[in-house]
């Protein structure tokens, strides 16, 4: 659950180089047949539909009309045109001034960023080989496009002139951090180098661009290949009738008829094995997960050596010590020591806890083995989830099927994640079948105001394919702009198995959780009120973006909001209260083992960008480091395997997270503060929702994110609502 750093603006992308109703009114447009491809034209008369504005509503993308050959031509003359824009924008005679020097800067390069947000977006969601040629050419050609722009001593002479008589020019305070965030990332791109380093420079930068699409692009194959096969529906015992339909369908679009396939997500732990009874299957796809990117032709080893090399080298150009010191100045956090202070501050407690949930599963495995005169064993990490089930049922009388059936998909949205939005900010939806989608299972929808004036439009496509990016993000194929005059295009993706037809598609509570994270995110984007696209909607700091999403995820507890659309799917009967109560208190079990899997994710991010000079291993030794980075931190326990191991940890090789995965836990202590001040300033309201959108949602980077926080709450962030949320609290041993 991220945010994928996307090409949100042309800079952004160079540095990327990511009292209401009582129900909202959602309504559907009549169904209308899809747009039809677009005919062949003859080569001499097509004009490509990247290089213009589109007509659609809000510049929707034509995916009707886009083709695969498009985006290469569209590219270079992207290209071609900004360097054009701020080659005449250099030369200019006139003196610098932020208008024509700043100003000018955030209107170049618009058809760029145009073909951008379309591209990244397909090879995100939809790609396919010739996508994925095509992003191999263009990661260094458009590394080295940035690199022709910041480090081009001219244009920085400007910024510089511009930004060292700041205190004479009166700026309003976006402006000024306009012109305080232009001037550092130039700085930080290395325009203050000697020639000699600018050139290396450009050399690494080009490098690590194409390392992270091959790590995105052999992620993805090694996700795809590592699927389960399985020769017996009886294998399958435990997943529902629907989950059975999936696999099915998952082997018959492998051309393995008479097979069942189980696919994989992008973490260590796959949701079907909360639910198969044979350990034997769990095994096999845990261990088909955790071997992802080691070995083969999907290895990822020697991309993760070269990455972190050239890293390194990076960091030391441009004066820093390590590669977390380097990113972790431009962050809410700023220094390498306060990451440490709090995940080391909350890896004990998270420890003790998951040690306690794992005697309680341990104890459950030796009753069924006992019950079934049976051989007991000790837990494993492919033995967690299902026996945590067996426990939570029989703490909780909790069976996920029966929960399952209270949270369909189309309820959910609506009258969930829809339902909360509207509550708190006045928002409706009216889905449209007009616009064309790049794939069928993408969805529209208008974005309505309070005042039902339309403030964007939001898509959606939440089911899993092959050619699709594991776990869910949210991204954008417009930005918000006041300078622009332009309303946002937010996409959310999510990676829900999709039924057979005519099945309807249920949800886990995890899964319901991450549909309000993500459309968090999504509000971020939506109610953005900024002027200047490089400081509007998402455009901050990776440990402030989480802040939103996360904060979002408390209305899944909320009673109001889960009353709303947590109803049996055939009879449209509530939840009864007693099983809600048991489905949140079964939740709170695990929260251990949640909190110790990600951090020791976020410890192993933060060691494989702080290796000293000389210390950083070879392919071979990948697996290695990391054992050794995580019994140093203190955080090894075998039945609680990272989150992402090295070699499919694509948040930080290819997601942007490098040196910020410690962002989510971060985000989360400033999401919790804000949940507390909800409940003390009227829950679901929309005068509290207004607030809320007024000095956090719509003030994307307008402000630093610390001040903007402490505007909203009133003071610093505390730590205590976040441990009381995740029962972390002081631990007895």
């Amino acid at each position: 659950m991220h945010l994928r750093p996307g090409p949100f603006t042309a800079f952004a992308l160079l540095l990327a180089g990511c009292g209401a109703n009582p129900t909202p009114p959602v309504t559907t447009e009549p169904a209308r047949p899809p747009a039809p491809p677009a005919r062949p034209e003859a080569a001499a008369t097509r004009v490509n539909p990247l290089l213009s504005r589109s007509p659609l509503p809000f510049q929707m993308p034509p995916f009707d009309r886009i083709t695969d050959a498009d985006f290469e031509p569209a590219f270079e003359a992207g290209m071609t045109e900004q360097l054009d824009e701020v080659r005449k924008l250099a030369g200019d005679p006139a003196a610098p001034s932020f208008e024509n020097t700043v100003v000018a800067l955030e209107k170049t390069g618009r058809t760029l960023a145009r073909v951008a947000n379309v591209f990244f977006n397909l090879t995100a969601s939809n790609t396919n080989p010739t996508l994925d040629d095509i992003d191999l050419k263009m990661a260094p050609r458009l590394s080295a496009h940035s690199d022709a722009i910041y480090l081009d001593p001219a244009l920085f002479a400007r910024v510089d002139a511009v930004y060292s008589k700041r205190g004479e020019l009166k700026l309003d305070p976006e402006s000024m951090q306009l012109l305080e965030r232009y001037h550092s990332h130039f700085v930080r791109a290395g325009a203050k180098l000697p020639s000699d380093q600018k050139e290396r420079l450009k050399v690494i930068n080009q490098a690590l661009s194409t390392l992270a699409t091959r790590f995105r692009q052999t992620v993805l194959k090694a996700t795809k290949d590592s699927a389960v096969v399985v020769d017996s529906e009886a294998e399958l015992a435990g997943l529902s009738p629907e989950q059975i339909g999936a696999a099915k369908e998952a082997a018959k679009e492998r051309k393995l008829d008479g097979k069942w396939v189980i696919t994989l997500q992008n973490t260590t732990i796959q949701p079907p094995l909360e639910q198969l009874d044979n350990r034997e299957l769990r095994k096999r796809i845990f261990e088909a997960s955790s071997a992802r990117g080691r070995g083969g032709d999907a290895d990822t080893t020697s991309i993760i050596e070269e990455t972190i090399k050239l890293r390194s080298e990076k960091a030391k150009l441009l004066g820093y010590d390590t590669y977390a010191a380097y990113v972790l100045a431009e962050e809410t956090a700023k220094t390498p020591a306060a990451v440490a202070k709090i995940l080391r501050q909350l890896a004990p407690a998270a420890l003790a806890k998951a040690r306690i949930e794992a005697a309680a599963i341990q104890s459950e495995i030796a009753s069924v083995a006992r019950a079934e005169q049976k051989q007991s064993f000790n837990l494993e990490p492919w033995d967690w989830a299902y026996y945590a089930a067996r426990v939570q049922k029989a703490r909780f009388n909790v069976d996920p099927a029966e929960v399952k059936k209270y949270f369909e998909l189309e309820r959910v949205l609506k009258d969930g994640v829809f339902y909360a939005a509207h509550q708190l900010y006045g928002l409706s939806f009216t889905e449209r079948r007009d616009l064309p989608v790049y794939h069928p299972d993408v969805r529209v929808f208008d974005v309505h105001d309070a005042d039902d004036q339309i403030i964007g439009l939001f898509v959606m496509d939440y089911f899993k394919r092959d050619n699709k990016g594991g776990g869910a993000w949210m991204s954008t194929f417009v930005d918000q702009s006041g300078l622009l005059d332009e309303k946002p295009i937010v996409i959310n993706n999510l990676n829900i198995p999709k039924p057979p037809e005519g099945q309807p598609t249920l949800l886990t509570f995890d899964e319901v959780t991450t549909a309000f994270h993500e459309f968090g995110h999504a509000l971020h984007g939506l109610l953005s009120s900024c002027k200047y696209p490089l400081l509007s909607g998402t455009n901050v700091p990776r440990d402030f973006v989480e802040f939103p999403s996360q904060f979002n995820e408390m209305w899944v507890r909320e009673p109001a909001v889960l009353a709303n659309f947590a109803k049996d799917r055939e009879t449209g009967a509530a939840m009864p209260k007693a099983l809600l109560d048991k489905v949140l208190a079964a939740d709170d079990f695990g929260r251990g083992y949640s909190t110790l899997e990600y951090l020791e994710a976020a410890l192993l991010d933060q060691a494989w960008h702080q290796i000293p000079d000389g210390k950083i291993p070879r392919a071979a030794g990948v697996v290695d480091f990391e054992r050794a980075a995580l019994a140093k931190e203190g955080v090894t326990y075998a039945p609680v395997p990272p989150r992402y191991h090295s070699t499919y940890f694509s948040h930080i090789f290819t997601g942007g997270y490098a040196s910020g995965y410690y962002a989510y836990i971060w985000s989360e202590v400033l999401a919790r503060d804000a949940g507390a001040w909800f409940h003390a300033h009227g829950g679901l309201s929309r005068q509290a929702g207004e607030e809320f959108r007024a000095k956090i949602l719509s003030r994307g980077r307008t402000e630093e994110p610390d001040v903007l926080f402490q505007k909203f709450y009133g003071r610093a962030p505390d730590i205590g609502p976040l441990l009381e949320y995740r029962g972390l609290g002081p631990v007895k041993r």
